[in-house]
């Protein structure tokens, strides 16, 4: 199948096709790169929910043969119970900052009476995409200020209790996949613990490494997801 993965920066990028060996082909578009590697292409989109949504948006538009998947994939900071070095597939891609501050607390978009603050991914591909990798479920959330305090983190978890990771791209590749009618999944490797913010704590490496075995892993899942399967979620 055709298959999409939108990352944010390059060395993410680097990760997915490291899963398949080799050297990957190389196709300029305006503005980017898309690397072809293991039949999937693969787009370091910019780091932000309007990067992502932007490239992820070309890349659907212009391609030659159109996508039937679209995975919005990376590393991210992890809520409990996904420790360092796990993978996490989402559940629910959450748009958690989008939305108004009221003398009453955060209302999101929808609560607005406008837009869309939730996407979901087909429940099939997800609960296959888990088992295969042994990733944590649960919602990812799409933030544009990365959490650095204890208190954002609780006030994230309140208003979210099905979280399990943050980051800054999923919402904006989903957005665009809604617009295409096409499904999106979401795939984070957990490079740090939301909350404080410690830099010395991430574990970068650690987490690219991660999300390099992951997409060996789902390969062969994503190829045998059908049509037939589609229809069940």
């Amino acid at each position: 199948m055709r298959v999409l993965v939108v990352t944010a920066v390059p060395v993410e990028r680097d990760a997915v096709t490291r899963a398949f060996g080799g050297e990957p082909q190389v196709r300029s578009v305006p503005g980017a790169e898309i690397h072809r590697a293991g039949g999937f292409d693969v787009l370091a989109g910019g780091a932000g929910p309007a990067a992502a949504a932007a490239s992820a948006a070309f890349a659907l538009a212009s391609a030659p043969v159109p996508y039937e998947l679209i995975v919005s994939a990376g590393i991210g900071g992890g809520f409990a119970p996904a420790p360092l070095g796990s993978i996490v597939v989402a559940s629910g891609i959450v748009a958690a900052d989008l939305g108004a501050e009221t003398p009453d607390g955060f209302v999101p978009v929808t609560g607005l009476g406008f837009g869309r603050d939730r996407y979901l991914p087909p429940a099939a591909l997800v609960r296959a995409v888990a088992s295969a990798t042994g990733a944590v479920s649960g919602e990812v959330l799409t933030v544009s200020t990365v959490t650095g305090s204890a208190a954002r983190c609780a006030a994230l978890l309140a208003a979210h209790p099905g979280a399990v990771a943050e980051a800054m791209e999923g919402a904006g590749v989903a957005e665009a996949a809604e617009r295409f009618g096409v499904p999106v999944l979401e795939l984070r490797a957990v490079s740090n613990a939301v909350g404080p913010r410690d830099r010395a704590a991430w574990r970068i490496g650690e987490a690219l490494s991660a999300l390099t075995v992951a997409f060996g892993k789902i390969a062969p899942v994503l190829e045998g997801w059908t049509g037939h399967d589609r229809h069940l979620d």
